[in-house]
C-alpha cells in the first residue's frame, strides 16, 4: 500500500489540489484575490490555482505534523521580511502567514470531512482525509514509475 510518505510532497500536493477542485471540496473564497499571503508580501498571489494548492499543501501538512493549530501552521506558512533591499539597516525578521487564509482553508476541510478539530491540541486528518491522500499518492506513485518502465520495455 503506497502512503503519502512514498512520494514527492510536490508532486502530491499537485495531485491533491487537483482532485480537490475537481470534486468541489474547496472553493475559492471572494475575498482572496484582494488579500495578501501574510504580513510580509505586498501582493496578493498569482497563481490561479492557489487556494487549491494551499488547502493540499495544509491537508498534508497536518497529515505529516498533525494535530496542528492554525498559529503553527501561520508561522510554517511565514516569510521574512525586511533587509532584503540593500537600502535597509534593519536586519531580516520572520513574520507569519495569513491566519485568515489558513483557517479558512482548515474549515473548508472540515466541512469536506478530511479533518477534525481535536480538542485544544489542534486539528489531526480524519480517515477520509487518510484516504484520499493515500489515493492520490498511490496515482502519483505510478504516474511517476510509468516513464522508467517504458524505457525498459
Amino acid at each position: 500500500m503506497t502512503t503519502l510518505y512514498d512520494v514527492p510532497a510536490d508532486d502530491l500536493i499537485e495531485a491533491v489540489a487537483d482532485r480537490l477542485a475537481d470534486d468541489g471540496d474547496v472553493e475559492a473564497p471572494d475575498w482572496i484575490e484582494f488579500t495578501t499571503t501574510g504580513v510580509g508580501r505586498e501582493l496578493p498571489p498569482e497563481q490561479e490555482d492557489f487556494w487549491a494548492t494551499r488547502t493540499a499543501s495544509l491537508l498534508r501538512k497536518i497529515a505529516v505534523d498533525g494535530p496542528v493549530g492554525v498559529g503553527a501552521l501561520a508561522t510554517e506558512y511565514g516569510s521574512t521580511k525586511g533587509g532584503s533591499n540593500r537600502y535597509q539597516v534593519r536586519p531580516p525578521s520572520q513574520t507569519d502567514g495569513s491566519r485568515k487564509i489558513i483557517r479558512t482553508a482548515l474549515q473548508q476541510l472540515e466541512d469536506a470531512d478530511y479533518l477534525q478539530t481535536e480538542g485544544n491540541d489542534g486539528r489531526v486528518v480524519t480517515a477520509d482525509g487518510r484516504q484520499l491522500l493515500d489515493e492520490v499518492a498511490d496515482d502519483v506513485l505510478e504516474e511517476l514509475d510509468r516513464p522508467e518502465l517504458e524505457r525498459y520495455a
